[in-house]
């Protein structure tokens, strides 16, 4: 099933969302000790600081080829309509959506400098933002970008909008209950 949404309607959502992230990430995670960032959850789950590794693997990723694909010159479109595949993985993301292994690239050290990991999540929050702006003037149907676990796949630039924005909600909730 796709969606189909106003592009400037899905930007300033998945804008306010991340801005959301970002002032979580900066009044209430940067502000922890070290032994609260690297204290593995209660369930044997990853550390905060686990957590914000395994996003910031994938910003890694993401963000310079979103950057990249925001360069080619293409006409804006109004609609933006998910794929069927770009919705499944979005929609798996989500929070309380099940539990998935992570793929070995993006599973964590387990004790990551954890001040560096802040920092770098939170640039990289602050590079997200900036790209969903420049979005704004871009056809998020025609731009693709190939997903981590194979080169091979591509979504469209909504969707993998979409999809980090839910995978660092999902893992922010999970670090939110290491607080506990």
């Amino acid at each position: 099933m796709s969606i189909e949404v106003i592009t400037q309607t899905l930007l300033s959502e998945l804008e306010e969302k991340t801005e959301k992230q970002l002032q979580f990430a900066i009044s209430v995670l940067q502000n922890l000790n070290e032994n609260v960032l690297q204290q593995p959850s209660s369930n044997g789950g990853w550390s905060i600081a686990q957590c914000l590794w395994h996003l910031n693997s994938y910003g890694d990723y993401y963000l310079p080829k979103i950057e990249n694909g925001l360069k080619t010159p293409v006409q804006e479109t109004v609609i933006f309509k998910s794929s069927w595949l770009g919705s499944r993985f979005t929609r798996m993301m989500q929070p309380g959506n099940g539990k998935y292994k992570a793929f070995k690239d993006h599973v964590p050290p387990v004790n990551p400098d954890a001040r560096e990991v802040i920092a770098t999540f939170i640039q990289q929050l602050e590079q997200l933002l900036l790209l969903l702006r420049q979005a704004k003037g871009h056809n998020l149907n025609s731009i693709k970008i190939p997903v981590s676990i194979s080169r091979f796949i591509k979504l469209k630039l909504g969707d993998v909008f979409s999809f980090l924005v839910a995978h660092n909600q999902r893992h922010l909730e999970q670090a939110k209950r290491n607080l506990n």
